[in-house]
């Protein structure tokens, strides 16, 4: 039983950890989305637009042997 609760307790700080950082990303995020809205004027959509130019164009690339 007490064997249990150790393993559960370890369980709970692993997630509750991987929580909080999931958190802090996702309020960093936005920061920066909203400071480049507000300071540049760089709407989400134009960042997803970006992204998805970079990934299309990293998808052409050929690969060296």
């Amino acid at each position: 039983m007490i064997i249990t609760l150790i393993v559960a307790w370890i369980i709970f700080l692993i997630l509750w950890k991987l929580v909080k950082t999931t958190i802090k990303t996702a309020v960093t995020f936005a920061a920066i989305v909203v400071l480049l809205y507000f300071g540049f004027g760089i709407t989400p959509q134009d960042i997803l637009h970006k992204i998805s130019e970079i990934t299309q164009k990293f998808s052409q690339t050929p690969v060296r042997n």
